[in-house]
């Protein structure tokens, strides 16, 4: 392989880069200066201050299904952990490990996710019958979340499950309204 230049490279040297802004008299840094506040396509999506059922149903299910599967992991876990026995060999250990871990992660997601879906329904049904967005809402889809979630259990259950769902969620709406006020961002 020769090292002089050949007859390519000197017609790459003697060539311009070409510019595609340099008909539009602008400077490029201020082509790509993005806004910092968030864009809406409609006018009514910016009047809204929280997100719309779709994000809700979005983030809800994603919580509950990540959360659920993080609690079930663990509580499979300490299950493979149990079930280990003098004779196991590390691979045996392992594999007790990750199935115990799989089954309990995702059998708990599952229904966390379950959970989410409902709620942000119910949440999303609230704000559309009451046309206000308040704790009223969210309480209620809690109150709603739980007993439909355990109606197949039976009235009382569902009761029980109802109150338990409706408080949780009275505890989580109140926390975030204390933190909002006393903890400073």
């Amino acid at each position: 392989m020769s090292t002089t230049p050949s007859n390519h490279d000197d017609n790459h040297n003697n060539r311009r880069l070409y510019n595609p802004y340099q008909d539009l008299n602008l400077p490029a840094q201020t082509l790509y200066k993005l806004p910092t506040s968030p864009e809406y396509l409609f006018q009514e999506e910016s009047i809204a201050q929280r997100r719309s059922w779709g994000e809700n149903l979005t983030y809800y299910t994603g919580i509950g299904y990540l959360g659920g599967a993080v609690i079930g992991a663990g509580k499979g876990l300490n299950e493979g952990v149990k079930a280990f026995e003098n004779a196991d060999t590390m691979k045996i250990k392992v594999n007790r490990l990750l199935n115990s871990t799989g089954k309990f992660g995702g059998k708990y997601g599952n229904h966390a996710g379950i959970i989410g879906l409902m709620y942000a329904g119910m949440e999303s049904a609230m704000v559309a019958i009451r046309d206000t967005d308040d704790v009223i809402n969210s309480v209620v889809a809690g109150l709603g979340t739980g007993a439909v979630y355990k109606a197949a259990a039976g009235p009382r259950s569902a009761a029980v499950a109802g109150a338990i769902g409706g408080i949780a969620v009275g505890l989580a709406v109140t926390g975030k309204q204390v933190l909002k006020r006393y903890v400073p961002i």
